[in-house]
């Protein structure tokens, strides 16, 4: 395969991107996946998922969320913005992935076309969230898509959660750092749990992926995110491995290939 880098443009500033290109002596598929990481994490957390997927004719993109400063130093100027606007991340990189698609494989470039193509937009966690938000653009619209979310689940009722624990809080005093100022946790936490319960897709196919080891997400988290989901109209599947801790999303890559290769994408 070939990895190529670039970059996307957001707000006044750059984020970096790679875009795994499969061996052109391959079976070059007509799908294209899109994915991002997770809080404070960089895409290196889950650079597994689209080699393995590259590996199989697979292109992707895989994109550092703007702020996040271990994929690179851009600010957020503005956290109100942020949660307006990020997720279009998704179509930028979209839209540069299906380019180099073409320039790469021009005996193929009708399979870059709406009508030929099926499209992943999927990530970790914050990066899952982001994702889910992206499906419901409008320039997404004319597109077979599916959403693959990894770690992403509704907070538990009536237990403590593990973010409000001591040790946790403790943990976020260096992970902070980590980030943009504007993307500090009492900036993205409320955020995150507020999209969640009412985020406003409709009519789309979505499968969720949390660990029965996943703390964040917890026992139940993932199930009743799913059950919000339907009851919006959307369709979901979900799958719970054993082993697939919050912090360690490199697990995931089997499983979001096992799960294309399940409806016939791959």
């Amino acid at each position: 395969m070939k990895i190529l880098k670039n970059t996307l443009s957001y707000s006044d500033q750059k984020t970096n991107v790679m875009y795994f290109i499969p061996d052109a002596t391959e079976d070059v598929k007509p799908v294209f996946v899109i994915l991002t990481h997770g809080y404070t994490a960089d895409k290196s957390s889950i650079i597994n998922w689209p080699i393995r997927l590259a590996e199989v004719g697979v292109s992707c993109a895989l994109f550092d969320i703007p702020g996040h400063y271990q994929g690179n130093y851009s600010e957020v100027a503005d956290f109100e913005h942020f949660k307006v606007h990020a997720h279009e991340l998704f179509y930028e990189a979209f839209k540069c992935l299906v380019t180099t698609f073409k320039e790469e494989f021009p005996l193929n470039e009708h399979f870059a076309e709406a009508n030929n193509m099926k499209l992943v937009l999927g990530g970790h966690s914050l990066g899952a969230m982001l994702s889910l938000k992206a499906m419901g653009m409008p320039e997404f619209a004319e597109f077979e898509k599916r959403a693959i979310g990894v770690g992403l689940g509704m907070a538990p009722k009536d237990v403590v959660h593990l973010f409000d624990t001591p040790f946790y809080k403790s943990t976020l005093k260096v992970r902070e750092q980590l980030v943009s100022p504007e993307l500090k946790p009492d900036n993205v936490f409320p955020w995150i749990k507020e999209e969640k319960e009412t985020i406003q897709i409709s009519n789309q196919d979505i499968h969720l992926i949390s660990g029965d080891d996943d703390l964040v997400v917890g026992s139940d988290g993932m199930e009743r995110f799913m059950e919000s989901l339907e009851g919006k109209n959307n369709r979901v599947t979900m799958e719970r491995p054993t082993k697939l801790p919050h912090h360690e999303p490199q697990f995931a890559a089997s499983h979001v290939k096992k799960y294309l290769k399940k409806i016939n994408w791959i």
